[in-house]
Order: structure tokens, then C-alpha cells, then sequence
């Protein structure tokens, strides 16, 4: 028989039994107290940072396109009213602000797993953000950046083009 088959429902590989949430929660509080359930919270805070970069950099880029469409419009002298290419136009904005705010921000990502990492050298947001690069250069502070973006660019396209599709259909 094979050493890596499931013995039961809460043994893995090789005997190691699987943590229920409430064994966890015990044994960060064993191991860290109170301070342990918030690990990597100020890297968390860090991270609104993301959100109004993404935001700062969307309605620009949105307001570029209303105003250029708007001009055109005013060149053809047709009615102003949203088509298809609108909301391309939005999921694009969308996608290249949150390119840009991930991109600026990723850092805090990093900062975050690494102050998670149960019994590491890490103990806060700014002592995180020295020893990584120190120790490992700066592109570690982008390690995993790639796939994030892959996960957060589609995702981010189609909530706002969404929403600003809902938003135009309530306002009639």
C-alpha cells in the first residue's frame, strides 16, 4: 500500500492529522496570545493604499474617454449615449489602473505572508520592508506578482465594467 493514502477524514499523508479552525485558533493563541490574531494587520492597512491608487487612476482614465467621446460627439453631432465600446473602454481603464495600483503597491503583499509566517525573524510592517530586500533583493518584494495580476486584472475588469453597466441601467 501506498505511505501517502488518506487513512481517515482528518488524517493527511504519513499520519499528520488536519487542523480543525478551533485547534488552530487554540494554538495561535498558545504560541503568540491575543498579538497573534492579528499578525500582518498593519501590511493589511498598507494595502488601502491599492484601493485608492486603483480608484485615483479608474475615474481619470474614465473621465478621458467621457470627455473624448464627447468631443466626437460633438464633431458628429449625434446623441451622446453609451454603446458597447463604453464599457470595453471601462473594463480596459479598469484593467490598466489595477495593473498600475497592484503593481505600486504589491509590496505590502509580500510584507503580509511574510509577518504571517508562523516562527520567522519577521516582527513588523517597516522591519519586514528592510530585512526582505537586504536579504533577498528587491525583486522579492515582487515575488508572485505575476500570478496575482493574472487572478486580480479579469476579475477587476468585469466587476467595475458590471457595475458601471448597473449603474447606467438604474439611471435609465
Amino acid at each position: 500500500m501506498s505511505q501517502w493514502r488518506k487513512t481517515s477524514s482528518h488524517q493527511l499523508n504519513r499520519g499528520e492529522r488536519r487542523m480543525s479552525a478551533f485547534e488552530c485558533m487554540r494554538r495561535v493563541y498558545r504560541t503568540d496570545g491575543l498579538r497573534g490574531f492579528y499578525r500582518g494587520m498593519s501590511a493589511s492597512y498598507a494595502g488601502i493604499s491599492e484601493t485608492v491608487i486603483h480608484f485615483v487612476i479608474y475615474e481619470n482614465i474614465k473621465r478621458r474617454l467621457m470627455e473624448a467621446k464627447a468631443t466626437q460627439n460633438m464633431d458628429e453631432e449625434e446623441e451622446t449615449s453609451k454603446d458597447a465600446s463604453d464599457f470595453i473602454g471601462m473594463m480596459l481603464a479598469a484593467a490598466t489602473s489595477k495593473t498600475c495600483a497592484t503593481t505600486l503597491a504589491y509590496p505590502h503583499e509580500v510584507i503580509r505572508t511574510r509577518l504571517r509566517e508562523e516562527g520567522t525573524k519577521y516582527n513588523s510592517f517597516f522591519q519586514t520592508l528592510r530585512t526582505v530586500p537586504r536579504e533577498e533583493g528587491y525583486r522579492a518584494l515582487y515575488r508572485g506578482l505575476t500570478t496575482h495580476l493574472v487572478r486580480q486584472i479579469p476579475n477587476t475588469a468585469i466587476v467595475i465594467s458590471t457595475y458601471e453597466l448597473v449603474v447606467y441601467l438604474l439611471n435609465g
